[in-house]
């Protein structure tokens, strides 16, 4: 099912700068010769000044400057700033879910749910700046107290990619801040307004708060200003979300001067359905993981490894669903597939499903494209549901678009070994009635990603969980549980109260 109408270049631009205008954004920045288009039409959507590589520089020299002030700051009164900027997100929640959807294409209540991350990841972060707990260890030396510290680490860089344009910086921002850590966010191409939006929200903030001004500043340009916060000496951390391809090469510069990185990448994420599943559930779990955000999560289900047995009921089951998907204008009410971001996104898709069909699949539902007449440059899709004799070369590979395939299998051993027969290893699910078989997938010899979900899709993870996986995913982790000590550097002291010095490990070194 497929709307037809799609608004106009003008009533796009006007909703952009009203929504802008609101959250305190100078107007007068939407001026210059680089142009952001919206996918939900194709057409511009704003002109704005790019910064240049060179004036990253004087960005991090600003940071730096901000971090010897903040990093003396009580976090407690850290994460005052922090509860403060999640009270003005919520306050300006439907302008930036709109500038969200406008840019990259999200339907209106999961660019409001992206929104809401970004308030829920402020008070985890208020309650763990009174939590940045290090730890006291029985020391071997009588007198001797044995303990580590934890200390804020520096200049934070964000690279964020366009299908979670705030909550990604947002996990990052809100964690680095009450860390003690200022922050330099190089966000998507396709979503500068949606960072501004961000920024001016944050800085009145901190103008509130009285904290260093420079704690947050926002550099748009393309790879070169990527290129040169990752080469930076100055800045302590790169946290970059994207393509593996762009993580090796991340990875690799920032390795080469030492400095830390928290890498989110690439996932080919998959749900085993076992004979005891069950499918009402089962079919509900997987279209939101693999049609949500038209297939272009990271998280995002790809690969549905059902058991022989439940295969036919399931795929006609899933068919009938994919075949009354509400498709269309992201921002009107019922709409639940919206655009893909753009013409690359549609031709990878297209050649995905041809050769998952030169490599036996059938293509049961989905891949054509919809509403080509009505925006040229728009790419609309029905999300497909392919059927594999088994998981090839294609269903290896990540395509960042809605293709699920379904692949079976006959026993759980090879079901897990399916699971984890990929070069990523972001995000599992299964779905199942037996509770050996969910605890076997949750064991060290179940599912390898790092996120392993029972009876839930592969979407839709909560902020108080560690985010991020294995393999080439990156590693990285962001968000909840103590994902907050990627932010700070870790010190071991020792205090020597004896009046006495004996040396560890019996060493006599007398004099």
């Amino acid at each position: 099912m497929t709307t037809t109408a799609l608004p106009t270049a003008d009533d796009l631009q006007a909703q952009a700068r009203s929504a802008l205008e609101r959250c305190g954004v100078d107007l007068d920045l939407l001026t210059g010769e680089q142009t952001s288009h919206s996918p939900i039409n194709g057409e511009t959507l704003a002109n704005l000044s790019w910064t240049s590589a060179d004036e990253v520089d004087a960005c991090v020299a600003r940071a730096r400057d901000a971090f010897a002030i903040w990093r003396d700051t009580p976090a407690p009164a850290r994460g005052a700033l922090v509860r403060r900027l999640g009270a003005l997100l919520m306050e300006h929640k439907a302008d930036i879910a709109t500038l969200v959807s406008l840019e990259v294409g999200k339907i209106t209540s999961e660019a409001l749910g992206e929104v809401q991350e970004m308030i829920d990841v402020c008070d985890f972060a208020v309650g763990l700046s009174r939590q940045l707990y290090g730890r006291t260890m029985p020391s071997e030396r009588p007198g001797h107290r044995l303990m580590e510290t934890w200390h804020p680490l520096g200049v934070v860089g964000v690279i964020s990619a366009f299908n979670f344009p705030v909550a990604v910086w947002s996990w990052n921002t809100a964690i680095a801040l009450v860390c003690g850590d200022p922050v330099v966010w190089k966000p998507s191409e396709t979503a500068p307004l949606s960072a501004l939006a961000c920024n001016a929200v944050l800085q009145q903030a901190i103008a509130e708060a009285a904290a260093p001004a420079n704690l947050s500043q926002v550099v748009i340009g393309g790879a070169d200003v990527g290129q040169r916060l990752v080469d930076h000496q100055d800045v302590a951390l790169i946290s970059a979300t994207g393509s593996t391809r762009m993580g090796q090469a991340v990875g690799q510069r920032v390795a080469a001067r030492f400095g830390r990185c928290l890498l989110e990448l690439g996932g080919n994420n998959a749900a085993i359905v076992t004979p005891s599943a069950d499918l009402d559930l089962t079919v509900r779990g997987i279209v939101f993981a693999a049609a949500g955000t038209a297939g272009q999560r990271c998280t995002t289900m790809r690969r549905v490894i059902v058991h022989e047995s439940v295969l036919d009921d399931l795929a006609k089951r899933l068919t009938s669903v994919y075949e009354r998907l509400p498709i269309g204008d992201p921002t009107t009410d019922g709409t639940l597939v919206g655009p893909l971001i753009g013409g690359s996104a549609y031709q990878a898709m297209t050649a995905a499903l041809g050769q998952a069909q030169d490599e036996g699949g059938k293509v049961l539902v989905g891949g054509e494209r919809q509403l080509a007449d009505a925006a040229s440059d728009a790419y609309y899709v029905q999300p497909a549901v392919v059927q594999m004799p088994q998981q090839t070369q294609i269903v290896t590979r990540e395509t960042f678009a809605p293709v699920l395939y379904l692949i079976p299998y006959t026993d759980l051993d090879e079901a897990l070994s399916l699971n984890n027969a990929v070069p990523q290893g972001l995000s599992s699910s299964i779905f199942t009635e037996d509770q050996a078989e969910a605890e076997r997938f949750m064991s060290a010899a179940g599912s390898d990603c790092g996120l392993v979900n029972v009876n839930i899709g592969t979407s839709g993870a909560e902020i108080g969980g560690a985010f991020g996986g294995e393999k080439e995913t990156g590693g990285g982790r962001e968000s909840g549980s103590d994902a907050w000590r990627t932010y700070m550097r870790r010190a071991t002291n020792t205090v020597n109260y004896s009046g006495e010095l004996p040396l560890a490990q019996g060493v006599d070194f007398s004099v």
